[in-house]
């Protein structure tokens, strides 16, 4: 029980109404407004970005100090000493695994990442210049009608198979939406890989040359998808949660998370980056448009600056800008127009007072845009990583709300409409 309470005062309300404080592990506090309902009241909170809509143990965000963990560990460590596969065993499960756990996990994965046939006529379905997330929605939606044999959200056993299946066969999808869109033939996964090096042998690999991935490309791909596993209660993570709060299959819950994400003020901010080094065209005009992030009466923003949750630095931003810089150097890509324009403004701004008093440094969409562009990932694609990496997050969180009582989602609003009127003829 909380021992802290509230007071909250309202004209009109003779009775001075008490809320329980309830705290964390670290972080802040939280009034429990659940009582208000019954006196009549709402509160107001546009965007619920003051709004506690359950209880987690799985990440845990300090934007002001530039702080992520995952169940307590921070996002560097697991960046050095982890990889995504064992990031994923611990925000399933809440703890790092022992050899023989991850074994077995690590098995379960492998083995689950081909999909069934029909869903490669599934795929033909789709024109060729179909948007990748269009695809990618729909075909996660589908993944219901092939393995209803573990839809039932009310065995544990059953939602640990589907995190199982969905995990594994996510950048199974991600590479078919590719394939389609470039008319070339699917490939299936290698048991013999790992999860990023199968994701890249099936992207850019065709039947008639034998695997090959270099190392230092499936590291990076590998820890791109570590460092976007989980970020809290996000716009995509809170859909697959309220999607999840009606009895949604798990199927049904990850692909609403991918259409949030398919959202542009979401997920696809490493292609806005893109867009604006294209824009910026060449090393010459970067002054011109920090000239203009100046200016507050220019619309042009430095796209893959700042970051709404980090007001310091993005602790994903540290660990992949040096993963950026060893991909330019594998790839000979460093003398590229396009990264050079990249990491002149990357100094400018570091160095730049105007950036620094306002927190305006690089975050992780600024470098993972320029590392997958130098892949040869086109920018359709970005986003569908994106989704990939997310999806061991959303659904720990479905299985995290599952495992525990919860409610079915029900926001509230302040109603400005008419009041009631008559029909009249």
């Amino acid at each position: 029980m909380s021992e802290k309470k509230a007071q909250l005062s309202i004209d009109g309300i003779d009775e001075t109404i008490e809320l329980p404080v309830y705290e964390g592990s670290t972080g802040p506090d939280v009034v429990d407004v659940r009582s208000l309902v019954s006196k009549g009241i709402f509160t107001y909170d546009p965007g619920f970005v003051s709004t506690a809509a359950c209880d987690s143990n799985i990440t845990y965000i300090d934007g002001a100090k530039g702080v992520l963990l995952h169940r307590g560990y921070p996002i560097e460590q697991l960046a050095e000493h982890s990889n995504f596969l064992e990031t994923c065993y611990l925000l399933l499960n809440g703890e790092l695994p022992g050899d023989q756990e991850y074994q077995e996990f690590e098995n379960s994965i492998r083995y689950h990442t081909m999909v069934d046939e029909g869903i490669h006529q599934f795929f033909r379905g789709f024109p060729r210049d179909a948007h990748p997330m269009a695809m990618l929605c729909s075909a996660v939606a589908a993944l219901s009608a092939f393995y209803h044999d573990s839809t039932d959200i009310d065995n544990p056993e059953h939602r640990m198979l589907a995190a199982h299946r969905v995990i594994a066969k996510m950048p199974t999808l991600a590479a078919m939406c590719y394939k389609h869109g470039i008319g070339q033939p699917f490939m299936y996964p290698q048991n013999g890989m790992s999860l990023a090096e199968n994701f890249l042998h099936m992207v850019f690999g065709t039947p008639c040359e034998p695997p090959k991935v270099s190392p230092t490309l499936a590291k990076a791909m590998d820890t791109l998808f570590l460092l976007h596993a989980d970020h809290e209660q996000n716009a995509s993570t809170s859909t697959v949660r309220l999607a999840g709060s009606t009895g949604a299959n798990p199927y049904a819950c990850i692909s609403s998370g991918i259409a949030a994400l398919w959202g542009p003020a979401h997920g696809g901010a490493n292609e806005a980056v893109l867009q604006m080094l294209n824009e910026i065209g060449d090393e010459s005009r970067i002054e011109e448009f920090i000239a203009r992030a100046k200016d507050k009466d220019d619309p042009f923003r430095l796209m893959g600056f700042g970051h709404r949750v980090y007001k310091n630095y993005d602790p994903r931003a540290t660990v992949i800008r040096g993963i950026c810089d060893e991909v330019l150097e594998e790839l000979g890509s460093l003398n590229d127009p396009l990264f050079r324009i990249a990491k002149k403004l990357e100094k400018i701004a570091l160095e730049d007072e105007y950036f620094n008093e306002r927190k305006l440094f690089p975050n992780v969409d600024f470098y993972s845009g320029i590392i997958l562009k130098a892949m040869g990932i086109p920018t359709s694609l970005f986003t569908v990583i994106f989704a990939t990496g997310r999806t061991p997050g959303w659904i720990a969180h479905w299985h995290e709300m599952l495992s525990n009582p919860y409610r079915i989602g029900r926001p509230r609003q302040l109603y400005k409409g008419a009041t009631s009127r008559d029909y009249k003829k």
